[in-house]
């Protein structure tokens, strides 16, 4: 398969991320426009009710700033998520938000855990490694990406802030660790030049012909061609005309 046709732009690398962003800033203004409070709706650890959370807790953001803050990384990861693993995107972002949802239920604090933040986490976790594994060059590629735009967010699995749930963002980047480690997907093939094959020689390379061993280049004379061999002969035939008494001067 090649990368053409595996790297390839598709209408959900846009939509998805667009309908997650809108489902976001939907869910906060229908609280502040009726003003209501869904935070019960989110992850409440060790409890049957808070298992809704796993589905809802996603979409529940407890102010402006936090809303703000999950909107541009999953908007940005979720798009990478699609074009370069289309086959387990939605694999990767389903169960994704439901392992790291169970995940902070079982460990979390007695408090109502909620906003995209788990989901970013499973994806920049998932994107890392599974880039690193594939060691396909374009993976990888993006796999530093993510370290350089996202690499501080490490910092936030640990309990280091007031108010942060780090129970959700470790779950989140548990999951995409172990995602990147289980879920196979289809890799094109890499293009191999002939100096990269198993059964090169160098003896037979034209190029390299034209140096000696020490680097020098050596120049050839063209080999004259061989008039036994048919093709490469070359015949040139002369007409002559003789001209008559009366034209000559």
């Amino acid at each position: 398969m090649s990368e053409k046709k595996y790297f390839k732009f598709s209408d959900s690398v846009l939509l998805v991320p667009f309908l997650l962003v809108l489902l976001m800033w939907t869910v906060y203004w229908v609280e502040i426009r009726f003003q209501t409070n869904f935070n019960p709706y989110g992850i409440y650890p060790r409890t049957f009710s808070g298992l809704r959370g796993l589905f809802f807790g996603p979409f529940i953001h407890g102010s402006l700033q936090h809303l703000y803050n999950n909107t541009i990384p999953i908007a940005i990861l979720s798009a990478a998520l699609l074009y370069f693993y289309r086959d387990i995107s939605f694999k990767v972002l389903f169960w994704g938000a439901l392992l790291s949802g169970l995940l902070t239920w079982g460990i979390g604090r007695t408090s109502y855990h909620i906003g995209m933040s788990g989901v970013i986490y499973v994806l920049a976790s998932f994107i890392f490694f599974k880039g690193i594994f594939t060691k396909h060059y374009r993976l990888t590629a993006l796999s530093l990406f993510v370290v350089f735009v996202y690499g501080s967010l490490l910092w936030y699995i640990f309990p280091i802030k007031e108010g942060i749930s780090w129970e959700g963002h470790l779950s989140g980047f548990i999951s995409g660790l172990l995602f990147a480690v289980f879920m196979k997907t289809q890799l094109p093939e890499t293009k191999k030049y002939d100096w990269e094959k198993e059964d090169y020689n160098e003896e037979e390379d034209e190029f390299l012909r034209h140096f000696d061993a020490d680097g020098n280049f050596i120049e050839t004379k063209e080999e004259t061609a061989d008039p036994g061999k048919k093709g490469e002969s070359i015949k040139i035939t002369y007409h002559f005309k003789q001209k008559k008494p009366d034209q000559e001067k």
